[in-house]
């Protein structure tokens, strides 16, 4: 749910750490990303680009969840104790260790299996989140920002395709309203009561 009302990589995600969570103004911070490789294991990195880090404004629904999922990680940590992993992040494996980077995709992919939802990657909720912003006709320059992307031009390359539908509904809108000969016709249709 976080990734369809951010538009966060996965990596920026799983790098989120409690202090990034403003829960007074709704706010959550991409400050930086948890990677893995095999000689590395899980680490702690810098976002892709400098534009990738950035604060975006989440609803009610997203910060009480986001509440839920913190009391109910200080109740797993008082009942491990010494066995708890200190790491901040807000998603952790059952010790607070970082989780691993497949494990969201498994969790998604077994979700979408028990509800009976059509499954697609983490990945795909971006594209919908950011498809979402562009017919709600907002602006390039905002999508790419709210993407992180290093520059507008990534996201009208990326995202072409949906701004051009986006603006052939406008035209669509314009023209509907311009029409004074469809609204001359449903005059005539329908008189008016002498």
């Amino acid at each position: 749910m976080l990734a369809v009302y951010s538009g966060f990589r996965c990596a920026e995600m799983l790098g989120l750490e409690w202090k990034d969570v403003d829960f007074e103004n709704s706010v959550i911070s991409v400050r930086r990303t948890s990677n893995y490789s095999h000689l590395c294991g899980s680490y702690t990195d810098t976002t892709k680009t400098k534009r990738s880090m950035r604060s975006s404004k989440f609803p009610p629904v997203i910060m009480d969840l986001l509440r839920q999922l913190k009391a109910e990680q200080e109740h797993d940590k008082d009942m491990l104790g010494d066995e708890w992993v200190e790491t901040d992040r807000l998603f952790v494996q059952w010790n607070g260790s970082p989780m691993f980077h497949h494990r969201p995709y498994r969790w998604f992919k077994r979700f979408c299996e028990l509800n009976d939802i059509r499954f697609c990657d983490i990945h795909s909720l971006r594209h919908f989140h950011a498809s979402l912003l562009i017919f709600a006709g907002v602006d390039p320059a905002t999508v790419s920002a709210d993407l992180g992307h290093s520059a507008i031009s990534t996201t009208t390359s990326t995202y072409v395709h949906m701004f051009q539908e986006a603006q052939a509904r406008t035209c669509e809108v314009i023209a509907n309203a311009l029409d004074f000969s469809r609204k001359k016709r449903t005059k005539e249709e329908h008189p008016l009561p002498a």
